[in-house]
């Protein structure tokens, strides 16, 4: 499926060689003339690569996919080729700024010698400047026409929010009502008396909205009152008791990881058992499993076992698309059978999603072509929302038709087949957007994702634009989630106001894998060989035999272990990832390695690099620095690192730093020399007293604190952090220096500020009442009251509160807050039982907001 994204590959490889930056790059390298004659022959392919799309989607022409395939791997090369000139322009720069005699004398005997690298490049420049015009040659003899602008765009419509609000859920309110009614009745055990924990199955395939109604029942306030107790579980492909537990245990490790969270995943699986025992200990709960897959009985009596604890009548829903496992989780005479919507309602919830409110009554025609497409939804609530997002705010009726012409529709399908009505909205997408949404699949099933890390992939992928002044890469994918948003590829999505949380429906997800199969590997223990051009690599289990799957990876670009407690060992670094030339992506989170090779160092071409959560790396090579592509490094959680590797100075593209470290002192006067860094975290750094006193730090906009139990001093004004837009802070020993403030004209403009393990909210919040916008209070589990100032905070948008069970109240004055639009409470249970939406007694003080999101 590459070829759906290959006018974006061509896009990006044309606007990179004409941009100014790159051109004066060229010619210092010496191979300006010859990349312009290369940037030629692309301009002539791409010319016809979207008519060659559309052409291909509608014949299914094996000579046109072939004639793809070949542009497609002529342009990985030239991207290759385009990243060594980048590679060669920052290595000359650090070396001219920091290198010693030794390395200039080095370089010149060495393969980097500028004449060598010029007569080299030139000549690979060449090769794949006669690669493409023998390819092009054939582009008359398909019949294509020049299209030189993707005209698909993405029509905006106001942001959506995760929590369910009855009155958006179209047809499901006769489904709510007798799952409700299981719920309060007692069930009555076959061999007599009452069964002491009962389990419901809602079942259904994929897209039915299982998972919707499931929270329809989870929010209602009579469940709420009927169950002091209630957790949501996504469970997904795996059934994993320790991983259970956890999200039982803390319901908030699914959006936000606190040092608390990091701690309970550290602990023994006996320990865990018991403090599950302590928190559903004679408590009347409400436990729901969502999107069950597995079929192993012993696992789900283990589980039942651990949660019979609870006190009588307390119950369990399970969703999953299997009969079989509702058979063997159920414990209720019937499992709940969910059905497609009616056409009614099929239409109700298309109009709402492709036009703006009021607007369908102008256009009679498209609602009759809506009706035809909908019969081929079979009322799929995932079909028809996504199809009337991609039809948003389109009026031509052309468009409509053709949608509904699609050949893709005569294809054969089974019943519950609604990847074609996924894939008509996928195709409807950007080309830039469908790169970037495909890469998604390398991470499993019901992974959480935050925009912190999404863009980091995409950034290093190369998938987004060119930086300027003005936008930073977190901005631009923030804009691109915002566009899959809107075209509603993304569920569950939080905006926490500086970045995003979503996940992917399964059969987004599906299809994610579907159209990313070319280029995107996902190994497993059924995985026996690795395609020889695929890009990027995901290992998705546990303890895989690597060494008995045939590899192929001279182009691999992305290596990741995306699943918890997996990692790589050091064998798997020398037999895979050293051989990886191109490699620009590689997560080694939870990894086992002591150290890295020295020869980490010829990975020229890396900009991302993360051991997060290695708990037995010491020390990392200095040869680390010779990355002068190097993005992001993180070190975060790393709780044996004894010391950061000597001339971090040189990694002179390093926008994001998150460090883990024993040392006292930081070596700051090295930090403060990268001049691209925009985001930094230092974390549990225990011995660490004091930050930056003496250090500018110029670009940085984000900076996290947490865990420095030992920290003293940290100077927060516009001398030190010019540029600071985000401060978050957690689990600090002394917070008396977050309130010092002595030079009132150096006061931060701080846009977002997030506090976690805080006793009391500092007074120095109200210095930045004229500029801050988004405040998030999370993990504060001993916070009782917030201060009254806090209603001085005149440019506050968006209030997030999540895990403060002691928290009593809001401010009494919280209607002076004119600018906030969206309040966000979770896990607060005083703060639920007051302002529960509707029936709360202060729920009259806050009802005039914008967005609500109120949950016990």
């Amino acid at each position: 499926m590459a070829e759906s994204f290959i006018f974006s590959i061509a896009e990006s490889l044309t606007s990179k060689l004409a941009s100014r930056a790159y051109g004066e790059a060229s010619r210092v390298v010496g191979v300006y003339d010859d990349l312009q004659d290369l940037k030629t022959s692309l301009s002539y392919v791409k010319a016809v690569l979207l008519d060659a799309e559309q052409k291909q989607k509608q014949e299914q022409s094996h000579e046109l996919r072939e004639w793809l395939k070949q542009i497609k791997l002529v342009f990985y090369d030239a991207e290759n080729l385009l990243d060594q000139v980048d590679c060669q322009t920052l290595r000359k720069q650090v070396i001219r700024d920091y290198g010693t005699p030794k390395d200039k004398v080095g370089r010149f005997f060495s393969s980097s010698n500028p004449l060598v690298f010029r007569y080299k490049l030139a000549h690979q420049i060449k090769e794949i400047k006669k690669r493409l015009d023998k390819v092009a040659a054939d582009r008359d003899k398909f019949g294509l026409q020049v299209i030189d602008v993707d005209r698909r765009v993405v029509h905006k419509r106001e942001m959506t929010y995760s929590h369910v609000v009855e009155s958006d859920v179209i047809g499901r309110a006769h489904d709510k009502k007798k799952i409700i009614k299981l719920l309060m009745e007692p069930i009555l055990d076959n061999n007599a008396g009452y069964k002491h924990i009962s389990v419901i199955p809602i079942v259904g395939f994929g897209g039915l909205g299982k998972t919707t109604l499931a929270k329809l029942v989870f929010n209602d306030k009579r469940v709420t009152k009927s169950f002091p107790l209630k957790r949501w579980v996504s469970v997904s492909d795996d059934f994993n008791i320790k991983s259970l537990i956890l999200k039982i245990i803390n319901p908030l490790s699914d959006f936000a990881s606190s040092t608390g969270q990091q701690n309970l995943r550290d602990l023994e699986i006996e320990q865990l058992q018991h403090r599950l025992r302590n928190v559903l200990e004679g408590k009347k709960f409400l436990l729901v499993l969502d999107d069950v897959w597995n079929e192993n009985r012993v696992k789900w009596v283990e589980l039942q076992h651990l949660i019979s604890v609870g006190a009588q009548g307390s119950k369990v829903i399970v969703t999953t698309r299997s009969q079989s496992i509702a058979s063997m989780m159920g414990t209720v005479a019937y499992s709940h059978h969910l059905k497609g919507l009616s056409p009614k309602n099929s239409l109700r919830l298309f109009v709402r999603w492709a036009f703006k409110e009021g607007e369908e009554g102008k256009y009679p025609d498209l609602i009759e072509i809506g009706r035809e497409i909908l019969k081929k939804c079979k009322g799929v609530p995932l079909a028809v929302r996504t199809l009337g997002s991609s039809l948003f705010s389109k009026h031509d009726i052309q468009e409509w038709e053709s949608l509904r012409d699609k050949e893709i529709w005569n294809l054969p399908q089974k019943e519950d087949d609604i990847l074609p009505a996924l894939k008509l909205s996928y195709d409807e997408m950007p080309s830039y957007l469908r790169q970037c949404f495909a890469l998604l699949s390398l991470y499993p099933k019901n992974h959480h994702f935050n925009s912190f890390d999404v863009a980091s992939l995409w950034g290093a992928a190369g998938l987004l634009p060119l930086q300027s002044k003005d936008k930073t890469t977190l901005d631009d994918a923030h804009q691109y989630l915002s566009d899959l948003m809107t075209r509603s590829f993304l569920n569950d999505a939080l905006d926490f106001g500086t970045f995003y949380g979503f996940k992917l429906h399964d059969l987004v997800h599906d299809l994610a894998v579907y159209v990313a199969r070319d280029m995107c590997q996902l190994v497993s223990s059924n995985t026996q060989d690795i395609s020889e051009n695929v890009l990027h690599l995901s290992f998705v289990e546990n303890g895989l035999p690597y060494s008995s799957i045939k590899t192929s990876l001279q182009g691999v670009r992305s290596i990741l272990f995306p699943v918890d407690n997996q990692g790589a060992s050091e064998a798997f670094l020398d037999a895979w990832v050293l051989n990886c030339k191109y490699l620009r992506y590689l997560d080694l989170s939870d990894s086992t390695c002591e150290t890295l090779p020295e020869s980490i160092g010829k990975l020229k071409h890396l900009r991302y690099i993360s051991l997060c959560d290695n708990k037995r790396i010491k020390r990392l090579p200095n040869s680390i620095c010779m990355l002068q592509n190097l993005q992001v490094l993180r070190l975060d959680r790393c709780s044996n690192l004894e010391t950061l590797p000597k001339k971090l100075r040189k990694l002179i593209s390093l926008q994001r730093l998150e460090i883990t470290t024993k040392q006292s002192i930081l070596p700051e006067s090295d930090i403060a020399k990268l001049n691209c860094l925009e985001h930094l975290c230092v974390q549990n750094c225990v011995n660490l007293e004091s930050l930056f006193v003496e250090t500018r730090l110029p670009k940085l906009r984000t900076l996290e604190v947490g865990g420095c139990a030992s920290l003293k001093s940290l100077p927060l004004d516009t001398h030190h952090f010019p540029q600071l837009e985000t401060l978050a802070i957690s689990g600090v020993g002394n917070e008396d220096w977050l309130d010092r403030s002595e030079d009132t004209n150096a006061v931060l403009r701080l846009k977002t500020i997030v506090l976690s393990e805080m006793v009391t909210l500092p007074h120095s919040l109200q210095q930045y009442a004229s500029t801050l916008q988004t405040l998030v209070i999370v993990g504060c589990y001993e916070l009782e009251v917030l201060p009254e100032w806090l209603s001085n905070l005149s440019s506050l948008k968006f209030l997030f509160m999540g895990g403060c069970p002691k928290l009593k109240s809001l401010p009494s004055d919280i209607h002076r807050l004119t600018s906030l639009q969206v309040l966000r409470i979770l896990n607060c249970t005083e703060l639920y039982r007051k302002y529960e939406p509707q029936v709360g007694e202060c729920w009259p003080m806050i009802s005039h907001i914008k967005h609500t999101d109120i949950r016990k």
